[in-house]
């Protein structure tokens, strides 16, 4: 984010220099505390020291005034006490300068050296440290940032030398020295600084002349690292045989080139281990590089057998006895294909010599009880996009490099540096949208690589095929089969296809990657293992060991999460979805009526609790066709039962009263006690009148959403209170459903304490927000006016991590509003600016004739967005998003099915558009029948107060408006959509 505000090197705002030093004293004093600002009191008693003015609040008002009309309205806004900066911490350079600060220092602590680096750098670019000599607002500002300054300073120096940077280290650490003469850390990397440089001669002499120094003044000598680096510098410069340096930059390995190293330090014999073209032999050279002692780098790629091992070692010691190894690092580079070869001399070493450490690379650890292993991991999203980049460029200067298909392309390449700069040397002769497309068949794609790498790593198909050719043909089975379990598996699944004996193995090949989760350990395997591993595949043999594992799961789990204790089951389910809905598909390519059933019973009903309605949509005629033609068996008879009436339920609720296929499944079945919610819906979809309570709350629920779907609230609430009192004893699902349901109705007809009673109820249910209730009570206390409280719910969604868009459009808008209604409308304008910016960059384009598509929250954002400016005169602001809302609208309207919202239909989203469009209409009457009509579409209103009806009503003829009300309200649902259309038309 770029810097909008400076008062370091200078005083001024997006480039325009502030002159008047009151002006500058004004912007000092509010951006001491940028979060609070600063109170009409601190403003006065900074400004005017020496003297108050005759009416001093007039005074800073005027200021005040000045600084907006200079820089307009959103620079400055107020607050119950006085004035603030309405910046983020990152656009301002005081704050900007603390961020880095903090960000560098620790990135040097961790070892992230290039990291350090670049935050220091950015914090340096701010400010000079000059000016913070006087007694004004602006020079104590700048004195409360100098000791920032000096950190950004030492971090600069010290994560040079520490990066290999000597020849720029070398002035700075010698500047900072001398104002630091005691400071050991400076002085260390100074001597290594001069000892790359010039040679240890003057690296000596600085040693001898601080330990004189502090001998004479201290009576003491320096500490144990100047001692050893000392002993070092004496014994004369390493031997680093076989040691490579960099063709270019090693990104994203600094944390790790520094855990290493500091296991050296307490390993005899550590181990790199990762799968392959993950950057392993790259990372022990970058090791060997910065070891202080001789090292002997031994390529165990050629070795074709055990025995061969000792002697690749020995080719490299040269005149050097392998027993004689002493103070010294041996690499061992590609062990995994001679583990026990590797092992035998590791082992033999390490008890010959009480010095000797051995570093090893490999897919597979050594085994050695000696040993310390270091998992090497993926490039972080980051690293990759900048890898991936740099070696495009130097692929083919100049090509085109769109950020998001980066970004897309690199998210897919599991972040392996052998994976990505294949990719990205494919730039030669493809765009970068070109690549990503042909990812399916990266095995194919993904060759060519640099001459200068070795065989194994010119294709990717070759480095996968290095480790699977290491495997004996039971661990080739069981990569066959559990490749087919794409969000990978616990042990109890491997069990159930018959390969868990090969788990351990694949672990120690890199195979497998073992992660801890609050449900025991769970196994995954990187895309690109996987797809290798199921090219491998030549008959269904493991398919049909994959679809027993999803049926058995899926007969355990389905009725549980409709259970006493439903949290667990669900959590499994949710799990192991990507895997269920794998086999889903195949049950549904095979026409597997036993697979269908039980996976989709289980899916259904997690997509139904978790209110994710479009993805049963997604399934329902394939799942419908499959179980019409299936027969089930006895055990799979209520699975069948399940998925049927979860197809059923929901294509009802979404597109209304139709002929389903799965009512046709429901008919044929035998009738069954309703004593669970499926088997209620079920009895409900067969027999409405059916006087079983759970049959009767069925019938309810679904009926409240088909009444709101019919425009008609009030009726809705009835039949979800109904619902709600007959499932009061209940499982805990459907009380929690019912509550909510009931929360939401209130909440649209503006009762909010009885809405926040149900919502409040709802959430003691379970010991966690599972739906999303804590978002409803935001906006529970957003419409009641309880500001505090919306802030209070926003802190607590945000502290417990839930997925809720607090950060994102919506928790924006919400902010917007509270700014709204305390008074602050610049700040809350510009809040709903932000909103529109976080939901889409480019909001005037998303309004233009031919747009597809409709999405809930993008159009109520919009909606309250253009709204709230029409209603404070300020609609300039955002002029090219009014300007096309009417077009938008009119081309939603005229295509009502391109995407209809699960429950809502479109009507409540095109009554919130409609009413937008009414607020920037000039024609009175016009503008009247418009607001009518979006009350009669029921539109939405999450957003309060500036979605308000009563607001809306107050700003439009109320005549026109008292006549058309009537009007609308006898119009039949289809004949609505057509009244809108007309007044859009004239």
């Amino acid at each position: 984010m770029p810097i909008e505000l400076t008062l370091l090197s200078k005083v001024a705002y997006q480039g325009q220099e502030v002159t008047a030093p009151r002006l500058r004293a004004l912007l000092a004093l509010l951006a001491d505390d940028l979060h609070r600002g600063a109170s009409l009191g601190t403003l006065i008693d900074g400004l005017w020291p020496a003297g108050q003015p005759e009416n001093p609040a007039k005074a800073v008002h005027i200021l005040v005034s000045r600084l907006r009309g200079q820089f307009g309205p959103d620079l400055v806004v107020s607050t119950p006490t006085g004035y603030r900066i309405a910046l983020s911490e990152a656009e301002i350079d005081t704050e900007a300068i603390l961020i880095s600060a903090s960000a560098s220092a620790k990135a040097l602590t961790t070892a992230n050296y290039e990291t350090a680096l670049t935050q220091a750098q950015a914090g340096l670019a701010l400010w000079n440290g000059e000016g913070a000599n006087g007694t004004d607002p602006l020079s104590l500002l700048r004195l409360k940032r100098t000791q920032a300054h000096r950190s950004l300073c030492r971090t600069h120096a010290l994560a040079l030398s520490k990066s290999g940077k000597h020849a720029e280290a070398k002035e700075p650490l010698e500047h900072l020295v001398a104002q630091h003469p005691q400071d050991e850390e400076l002085i260390l990397e100074l001597m290594r600084t001069q000892a790359a440089i010039a040679g240890p001669a003057g690296a000596l002499a600085t040693y001898e002349e601080y330990r004189r120094r502090i001998r004479d003044e201290l009576g003491t000598d320096p500490g144990p690292a100047l001692q050893a680096l000392h002993q070092r510098l004496l014994r004369g410069d390493t031997l680093k045989r076989g040691v490579a340096h960099e063709p270019n930059a090693l990104l994203g390995r600094d944390e790790d080139i520094a855990a290493v190293t500091d296991l050296l330090t307490k390993s005899r014999v550590t181990s790199i281990v990762g799968p392959g073209g993950m950057g392993k032999t790259r990372l022990a050279h970058a090791v060997s590089r910065e070891a202080e002692c001789h090292v002997y780098f031994v390529s165990l790629a050629g070795a074709a057998t055990d025995a061969d091992v000792e002697n690749e070692v020995s080719s490299v010691l040269g005149e050097q006895r392998l027993n004689s190894l002493e103070s010294a690092l041996l690499v061992l580079d590609n062990c995994e294909h001679v583990l026990n070869g590797a092992a035998q001399l590791a082992q033999a070493l390490v008890s010959a010599s009480k010095e000797l450490r051995i570093l090893t690379t490999s897919r597979a650890p050594l085994g050695l009880s000696s040993e310390t292993v270091y998992l090497l991991g993926e490039l972080p999203l980051p690293t990759a996009i900048e890898l991936f980049s740099q070696r495009a460029r130097a692929a083919r200067p100049g090509a085109d490099l769109p950020p998001d298909s980066v970004t897309e392309l690199c998210d897919h390449l599991d972040g392996l540096p052998l994976a990505i700069e294949l990719a990205a040397a494919k730039v030669r002769v493809m765009s970068v949208p070109e690549i990503a497309s042909r990812l399916d068949d990266r095995f194919t794609l993904l060759r060519g690589g640099s001459r200068d790498a070795p065989t194994r790593h010119r294709t990717l198909h070759a480095v996968v095929d290095w480790s699977w050719n290491l495997l004996d043909e039971a661990g080739k089975q069981a990569m066959r089969v559990l490749s087919l379990f794409p969000s990978g598996f616990t042990y109890a699944a491997a069990e159930h296809v018959g390969v868990e004996q090969a788990l351990e193995h694949l672990v120690d090949q890199s195979l497998l990657k073992a992660h801890d989760t609050a449900a025991g350990v769970r196994f995954q395997m990187l895309e690109t293992v996987r797809e290798f591993a199921a090219a491998q595949r030549e008959d269904d043999h493991e398919i049909d060991l994959f679809l027993a594992w999803a049926r058995n799961f899926c007969l355990t789990h389905y009725e549980l999460v409709f259970g006493p204790d439903p949290l667990g089951p669900l959590f499994q389910v949710d799990a192991e979805q990507d895997n269920l809905i794998m086999a889903l598909r195949y049950g549904i390519e095979r026409v597997d009526g036993p697979t269908v059933a039980a996976t989709a019973a289980v899916l259904t009903c997690g997509w139904l609790l978790g209110s994710n309605y479009s993805r049963t949509m997604a399934f329902a005629n394939e799942i419908a066709w499959i179980l019409t033609h299936y027969r089930p068996e006895p055990e799979y008879l209520e699975a069948t039962r399940t998925a049927a009436v979860m197809c059923a339920v929901t294509t009802l609720m979404i597109q209304g009263p139709r002929a389903v296929r799965s009512l046709v499944i429901l008919k044929r079945m035998p009738p069954t006690k309703p004593d669970t919610l499926p088997k209620a819906l079920a009895a409900f979809l067969a027999n409405r009148d059916s006087q079983e309570p759970l049959v009767a709350a069925a019938a309810n629920f679904v009926d409240s959403y088909v009444k709101e779907s019919e425009l008609d609230p009030h009726a809705a609430l009835a039949a979800a209170r109904q619902a709600h009192a007959l499932v009061v004893d209940a499982t805990p699902w459907l009380r929690m459903a019912t509550h909510v349901r009931v929360a939401d109705l209130y909440l649209h007809l503006g009762k909010h304490t009885e809405a926040e009673a149900h919502y409040l109820a709802a959430l003691d249910i379970f010991d966690k927000d599972v739906t999303g209730v804590g978002i409803s009570l935001i906006l529970t206390n957003l419409h009641a006016g309880n500001l505090d409280g919306v802030e209070q719910w926003l802190d607590s969604v945000a502290d417990h991590g839930a997925d809720s868009g607090t950060e994102g459009s919506f928790g924006v808008g919400v902010r917007a509003e509270v700014l709204l209604a305390r008074g602050e409308i610049d700040a809350g304008l510009a809040m709903w600016r932000r909103a529109l910016d976080r939901i889409n960059p480019h909001v005037g384009t998303q309004y233009r004739v031919g747009s597809t598509g409709i999405d809930p929250l993008l159009s109520e954002v919009q909606a309250a967005a253009v709204v709230a400016h029409a209603q404070h005169g300020r609609l300039d602001l955002v002029a090219d998003l009014a300007k096309h809302l009417p077009e938008r609208l009119a081309w939603l309207l005229e295509h009502p099915t391109a995407n209809p919202s699960p429950f809502l239909r479109e009507f409540p989203i095109w009554g919130a558009l409609l009413l937008a469009v009414g607020m920037t209409e000039p024609h009175p009457g016009k503008a009247a029948r418009m607001i009518a009509l979006a009350e009669r579409f029921q539109y939405l209103r999450s957003f309060q107060p500036t979605m308000s009806p009563a607001r809306a009503r107050a700003a439009v003829d109320k005549v026109a408006y008292a006549e058309a009300v009537p009007q609308y309200a006898t119009l039949p649902l289809d004949r609505l959509r057509i009244a809108a259309l007309d007044l859009l038309d004239r």
